[in-house]
């Protein structure tokens, strides 16, 4: 019986994504309808934060033969006024899986690189046509690409190329894909109304396949500051994450080439001269100080290898083992590879070993981390167990390991900051919700910057009662890094809090008319899939939403309290109303008189005596509340 040979091989992300493309949302065509559209707004959205510009966005979806049953063939079509793509980039960021902008430490809508090649990957599967991107970076002249994916080679294959003369900025990407608008219709126009709520000030424009026009224009003019990129937190370290800035801050040793030589040549001030080996490094002692770090290592090569400019520069430096004190290199008149010993009592040895070894410890962690000083770095080497002077490229597998388990327990780390991130702020939002719901009641508050496992995050939330909003609640509009998340949100962490709410407590019953809006931002959402619709229940972005539920949830038990306090007087009144006249006319009949006695002040004074007592009541009761529970729920903000 012959065996059958296990064959291995690797494939390229656009394959993967291929394979798999449920994982990315795309997983039916309603679905994918509804996510392809989500991708290329935020993508347009986020061009114009970065750059502070407020942003014009219109979205189009066409049928492409209106009479066929869905699911059938869409050509959906987003437009921005944002700064564009430079049209060298353009190919490979619209035709590559896992190639973008957003991967630096700061607060973005899109997080992977995906989404919007994901669109366009499905649509290419679906209809076999490629995308086509117009973009203009200057206001003049205006790129138009057609371009298709090859998803074996996660490669960008351009089928068409022009320029032409346009008057604005932007970018405008249209694909063509399956879909199926009869049934992901009503999400679409969810997610473009969730929008304009949480980004209120852009203008993002609707034309739906059915000839409507959703239109919801700006209602707010101050766009808020673009995040900044920042240094990672150490609680946010892994040791894959070390031993990459490990090498981002080692100096490497300079290509000893003729115009390195050069310049060895005329910062010793030997342009015109040619010493001997004894010569130069006799003038290299004597101008040492004022010489740059590449000079002087190659002025150390030098040394430990004995050449002058002629010699050194048929050579090339091959490895420095500092292990065994040696330094190789290959020898280009002998054609072989030589060696030298590396004397450890040398002036020059530690030049050349703290070059390849890199930072000490102590400059590691206050050049590569954000908010570590030089006392909060040496109070951490103490407490991990590590000299400060420790040169990060000689600590062992174990060390790194013990180092990242340390930078994960200490607890004297300053809290992450905060600039990164861009929450929307609490006047925009009370804004919107009271532009959308006109509720008789609104509160909002945002909750100072806390962090999980490293990484910053914000929580803002809001919460509307009565007016137009429909019974049946809480109605909860979920965002994240002002996203709208419409699917999955049984296994959200906000739906989490809010059931865990006790709402008879904050005396909400039955089915009220009340919504709650929850925002969180951060330079890294824990969602569950790549999907982006429900966060993960991580413990300190829980402890985090359930402080602000409960602080909106005692403004609305206040306002529940006098409106049912302002309702009971008014009940009293009317029984006044009834019952004072027919009281006087009997009083009337009684004492034998023909003139009712007046009794119309008593009615007007009643109102407001019970109104206004029983509000202040109710109000002074609620401040007690709120100091009883304000002491129960202080927080402890994470450091």
């Amino acid at each position: 019986m012959s065996s059958i040979k296990e064959k291995f091989n690797q494939i390229s992300p656009s394959e993967f994504f291929y394979s798999n493309r449920d994982l990315a949302g795309f997983s039916n065509p309603t679905r994918s309808l509804y996510t392809a559209v989500r991708e290329f707004v935020e993508n347009a959205l986020d061009a114009c934060d970065q750059m502070g510009i407020l942003p014009d966005v219109h979205l189009a979806i066409k049928a492409v033969d209106p009479e066929k049953s869905d699911p059938k063939h869409y050509v959906l079509t987003v437009k921005d006024n944002g700064p564009g793509v430079n049209a060298k980039h353009v190919p490979l960021a619209f035709g590559t899986v896992l190639y973008g902008s957003k991967f630096g430490l700061k607060q973005a809508r899109g997080m992977f690189g995906l989404g919007a090649t994901m669109a366009i990957l499905y649509g290419q599967i679906t209809t076999n046509r490629p995308v086509v991107v117009k973009s203009c970076t200057d206001g003049k002249t205006q790129d138009h690409f057609e371009i298709l994916l090859d998803i074996e080679k996660n490669k960008p294959i351009i089928t068409k190329h022009t320029t032409k003369e346009v008057a604005k900025k932007g970018l405008s990407v249209s694909v063509c894909l399956e879909g199926d608008y009869s049934k992901a219709g009503s999400k679409i126009r969810d997610y473009v109304y969730e929008t304009s709520l949480i980004t209120p000030y852009a203008s993002i424009t609707f034309d739906d396949p059915k000839g409507g026009r959703f239109s919801h224009p700006r209602f707010v003019k101050d766009i808020p500051p673009p995040p900044t990129i920042i240094r990672p937190h150490p609680h946010g370290i892994d040791v894959e994450r070390i031993r990459r800035m490990i090498v981002e801050s080692q100096f490497e040793i300079p290509t000893i080439d003729d115009p390195m030589i050069e310049k060895v040549r005329k910062d010793l001030g030997l342009s015109k001269q040619n010493l001997s080996f004894t010569a130069i490094m006799a003038k290299a002692s004597r101008k040492w100080k004022n010489l740059s770090r590449q000079v002087r290592v190659v002025i150390a090569l030098m040394s430990f290898l004995k050449m002058d400019f002629g010699k050194l520069s048929k050579i090339r430096i091959e490895d420095m083992d500092v292990p065994n004190k040696k330094l190789h290199y290959w020898d280009f008149g002998d054609s072989q590879s030589k060696s030298a010993d590396m004397d450890p009592e040398s002036r020059y040895y530690k030049q050349l070993t703290n070059t390849v070894q890199g930072e000490p410890l102590s400059t590691f962690l206050t050049k590569r981390f954000q908010r570590v000083g030089l006392t909060t770095a040496a109070k951490f080497s103490e407490f991990a167990g590590f000299k400060p002077e420790k040169r990060m490229g000689t600590m062992t597998n174990q060390e790194l390991v013990n180092l990242s388990d340390s930078l994960q327990k200490y607890e004297d780390f300053l809290a992450p900051d905060p600039s990164c991130l861009a929450p929307l702020g609490e006047a925009p939002l009370e804004k919107g919700i009271k532009k959308f719901f006109n509720p008789d009641f609104v509160a909002v508050v945002q909750r100072p910057a806390s962090a999980y496992s490293g990484f910053p995050f914000v929580v803002e939330m809001g919460i509307a009662y009565g007016g137009d909003i429909k019974p049946g609640g809480p109605h909860v509009y979920r965002y994240a890094n002002r996203i709208p998340l419409l699917y999955d949100e049984g296994s959200d962490v906000v739906i989490k809090v809010i059931r865990d709410i006790d709402w008879g407590r904050y005396k909400i019953k039955g089915e009220p008319p009340f919504i709650i809006v929850s925002h969180i931002c951060s330079t890294r959402i824990p969602y569950k899939t790549a999907g982006k619709e429900n966060v993960a229940d991580r413990q300190e972005i829980e402890r985090e939403l359930r402080l602000a539920l409960q602080y909106l949830s005692r403004k609305l038990a206040a306002y529940m309290s006098k409106r049912g306090q302002a309702e009971m007087a008014k009940r009293r009144s009317n029984l006044y109303a009834k019952y004072i006249p027919m009281i006087a006319e009997f009083c009337t009949e009684l004492a034998g008189k023909k003139a009712k006695p007046s009794y119309k002040k008593i009615l007007e004074a009643q109102l407001p005596i019970e109104s206004g007592s029983n509000a202040g009541a109710g109000a002074e009761e609620n401040k007690k509340e709120d100091k009883m529970t304000e002491k129960k729920e202080s927080p402890i903000e994470n450091k």
